[in-house]
């Protein structure tokens, strides 16, 4: 197999360009018409790659090897079911902030594959637009409950986002509390609440905290904005991943 190829921050060695370099090395003839093929140097300027004749080589080989392996994978998934670690992977991935497309080309399955899987195992949809991330999501049928444990992990619809469960705002929890003023949320809005710790991902590179990968925020949800994922641990998923 062809060594990796370090790729340089102003360098342009996506897949699309480097299938248009090979496409231009090598181009296509007919009777009418010859198409003269581009220069090793042209072609590395095209990759943005200082001239090269032996890296630009390793590069073109590499994707080709690449390409090759991914075909391979694919033909051998064909008309295979999913295996319980693809359909962990691909669970705990999408519920961790993962689109479907990048899911899909690390396990070699079509994007309509791994789709399928999240609908059929019961896995709460994440908005694909920043306009839908404005409105609440629905709970697949798996999802939805109105009891949570205290410390369980859940799906918020509103926040499109892991929570951790925290106290049920019963009555008697708020009569506890000096100062809190007391609502009958069951009913009043016939749905318990319950307050709830939102986990975010943090990309943080400060000096100090850059180890620090999530954070959060306290927030209170009814039970119906709320979907269980208690489910997801038959196939292996570890929610507290997510």
């Amino acid at each position: 197999m062809a060594k990796r190829v370090k790729k340089k921050s102003h360098e342009n060695l996506s897949k699309v360009n480097i299938e248009k370099v090979i496409a231009l090395l090598n181009p296509c003839t007919s009777q009418t018409d010859t198409v003269k093929a581009i220069t090793k140097k042209e072609a590395c300027d095209i990759l943005n790659i200082a001239y090269n004749t032996t890296r630009l080589q390793a590069i073109i080989e590499g994707h080709l090897e690449q390409k090759a392996y991914v075909k391979t994978r694919k033909a051998q998934n064909r008309g295979r079911p999913a295996r319980d670690t693809e359909i962990c992977e691909a669970v705990t991935d999408y519920l961790s902030g993962e689109n479907i497309t990048d899911i899909s080309k690390r396990l070699f399955r079509s994007v309509g594959f791994v789709r399928n899987i999240l609908e059929g195992v019961g896995v709460p949809q994440r908005p694909a637009s920043k306009e839908e991330r404005l409105t609440s999501a629905y709970f697949p049928d798996e999802c939805v409950s109105e009891d949570f444990e205290e410390g369980e992990i859940a799906w918020s619809a509103n926040y499109h986002s892991a929570v951790k469960i925290g106290k049920r705002m019963t009555t008697e929890y708020q009569e506890s509390k000096q100062g809190l003023a007391v609502v009958d949320y069951e009913s009043k809005y016939a749905s318990p609440c319950y307050q709830i710790y939102v986990i975010q991902k943090v990309d943080s590179e400060d000096t100090f905290f850059s180890s620090v990968t999530s954070g959060g925020f306290a927030a209170y949800a009814a039970a119906t904005e709320l979907g269980k994922l208690e489910h997801l641990k038959k196939y292996g998923v570890n929610l507290e991943r997510l």
